[in-house]
Formats: C-alpha cells, sequence, structure tokens
C-alpha cells in the first residue's frame, strides 16, 4: 500500500514536473505571428486585456500562458501604454520584454513652413495617436515648422507646446545673428518679416535676396508693398482667397495691408520656417528695391521702378500666353 502511495506521489510529481516544464518552454515558443504587427495598450488598460488582445490579434498562442507569464516574472504593473511593432515569430518573452522595456512606435506630423497658425492647428487636431483638446488661442507665427516626432497617448497641449518652444528658441538665435545695423530688433518684428518673406518665394536661394529688398524699402520709407500682407488682411489666416487681388484690395485701409500702410503689418501673416527666420535677421546687401514673378517659380529683382515695370510687364505677357489673365 505504502509503495503504491509512493508510486503515485512520485507520478503526480513527475507530471507536475512535466506541466511546469511544459509552460516554461512555452514562455519561449515561437509566437504564431507570420509578419511583423502593430498593436496598442492604451492608458488604463488591464494586463488581462491585454493578453487577450494579443491572442485575438495573433501575437501569442494562449492569453493565460502570458498572463502567467507577466505574474511569474512580476510584470503585470509593467506593461506601458503605447503602440508597439511586434516581429514576426515573436516569443511570449519576446513580446513581454516589448511591452515592458522596448521602444514604442514614433509617429510624426509635419508641419509646412509659411503655414498660418489655423492651419498648424487642424494639422494637430487631425494627428491620429494625439489625445486632449487642440489649444486655440495661439497667436499666429508662434509655431515653428518641422516635422514633430511623438507617441501615440501624447497630447495636442504639448505638441503645441514643442513648437512655441522651438519657434523661441530659433527666433532668439536669428536675432543674436542680425548686424548692428538691422531695422529689426524684436522678435515680433522679426517673426513679422520672416513671414512675409515665406509667403513671398519658396526659392531656398531667394530668401535672404528678398529680405534684401524688404530692408532696403524699410530703411527708404518706402511701402513695402507685399501682396500676401494684403491677402492676409483680407482672410487673416483663416481660409484661402479663391481670387486675385483688386484694385480696391490694395487701397483698403488695413493694418495688413502694406500697399496702404507704412511699415511691417502689426504681426506675422503665417509660420515662418527656419530659413526664412535667418534670412530675415540676415538680409543679402543689394541695391535691390523691386522683385516680380518671373514665369518659372522663382523672381526678378530690380533697383529702380523703370526696371521694375519692363520685368511687370514680361511677367503680364508670361500670363496671358499662359491664360491666367
Amino acid at each position: 500500500m505504502q509503495r503504491a502511495v509512493f508510486g503515485l506521489a512520485l507520478l503526480a510529481l513527475g507530471l507536475c514536473a512535466f506541466a511546469i516544464w511544459d509552460i516554461v518552454d512555452r514562455f519561449d515558443a515561437v509566437g504564431p505571428a507570420r509578419s511583423e504587427i502593430r498593436i496598442l495598450v492604451a492608458r488604463g488598460d488591464l494586463p488581462s486585456k491585454v493578453a487577450v488582445r494579443l491572442e485575438q490579434m495573433g501575437v501569442i498562442e494562449n492569453s493565460l500562458i502570458f498572463r502567467l507569464l507577466m505574474r511569474v516574472n512580476d510584470k503585470e504593473s509593467a506593461i506601458r501604454a503605447g503602440e508597439y511593432d511586434v516581429p514576426a515569430g515573436a516569443t511570449p518573452r519576446d513580446v513581454l520584454q516589448l511591452l515592458t522595456e522596448g521602444p514604442t512606435v514614433v509617429r510624426k506630423l509635419t508641419v509646412p513652413e509659411g503655414s498660418t497658425t489655423a492651419e498648424v492647428l487642424a494639422i494637430v487636431d487631425g494627428a491620429v495617436g494625439l489625445v486632449g483638446e487642440t489649444p486655440q488661442s495661439i497667436a499666429e507665427g508662434t509655431l515653428l515648422p518641422e516635422t514633430y516626432h511623438y507617441s501615440w497617448g501624447d497630447t495636442r497641449e504639448e505638441v503645441i507646446g514643442r513648437m512655441e518652444h522651438a519657434m523661441r528658441e530659433v527666433v532668439s538665435q536669428a536675432l543674436a545673428s542680425r548686424s548692428s545695423e538691422h531695422p529689426i530688433s524684436t522678435p515680433l518684428e522679426l517673426i513679422t518679416l520672416a513671414s512675409i518673406i515665406e509667403k513671398e518665394t519658396s526659392v531656398s536661394g531667394e530668401r535672404s535676396r528678398v529680405a534684401g529688398v524688404f530692408v532696403n524699402r524699410l530703411n527708404r520709407g518706402m511701402l513695402l508693398q507685399s501682396d500676401p500682407t494684403t491677402i492676409y488682411a483680407i482672410t487673416r489666416g483663416e481660409k484661402t482667397l479663391s481670387r486675385r487681388l483688386t484694385y480696391a484690395d490694395l487701397k483698403s485701409d488695413d493694418p495688413y495691408n502694406t500697399y496702404s500702410r507704412p511699415g511691417l503689418p502689426p504681426g506675422p501673416i503665417a509660420n515662418p520656417g527656419r530659413a526664412s527666420l535667418m534670412a530675415a535677421a540676415n538680409p543679402l546687401k543689394t541695391e535691390e528695391l523691386y522683385f516680380v514673378a518671373d514665369g518659372s517659380g522663382g523672381h526678378v529683382f530690380s533697383r529702380n521702378l523703370l526696371e521694375h515695370n519692363r520685368n511687370v510687364a514680361r511677367w503680364r505677357r508670361i500670363q496671358r500666353e499662359r491664360g491666367l489673365r
């Protein structure tokens, strides 16, 4: 009888040992995924919910085995919220290490140079993975156009804050680089001039030259006569002007209309990029006072009104030939 009981005990121990060995072995078994799978762990997800989702998505074979793995390693509270790319064939142990120590997926959003604040806020508002409300009381010209990286669950407010900080940093650098003879002295003036440059040309090699023209006009007390500022006087950056500027537009008495008001407008007309900010601070030294489109995406520059009128006539002829007028 004692031998039978002893035998049964040995058998039970053997079965138990085999079961433990089998479970431990399954911790390191190749997973069922045949390709990379992206998963999301939301803030507040319970470990059991995460395990079930992993099984449902085909990342692991058995959610109970994964839950046991978490418990054995005391990792149930270590699972981090975020997006993860799980490689094909990842073992349960690999998956657990990824969710507790590995990198989250890095998302990005790009703000084009010259975007108005309304356009930037729309980009942030539509960014997949960001949470929270998009701040609305954001001044024009305070958000630096760049590509920003973020993780799922980051807040829109935090991303906007990073844009504002980046703009302050670049403006500080640009102001520090300007010459003592520069007529621009404040961050607001610099951003305002840079925003006009940004809207006037997208050709990188022209920015400092356009800046030189505007600085020359400011120094001589001439009207800037910039179409983009007049457009902003009409739209305030909240819509696209779907028509050409009229004579009445150019004569309107609006603070942003540089055809009727001297000097810089009261504030930026867009969010200028780094290159335009540096160009505004470091304009090309030139005698030029005018520029007009050349028909190839750039501009032709001139020193006097006679040359400028000839260039304007040439541009209008190109427009007629292209059916633009």
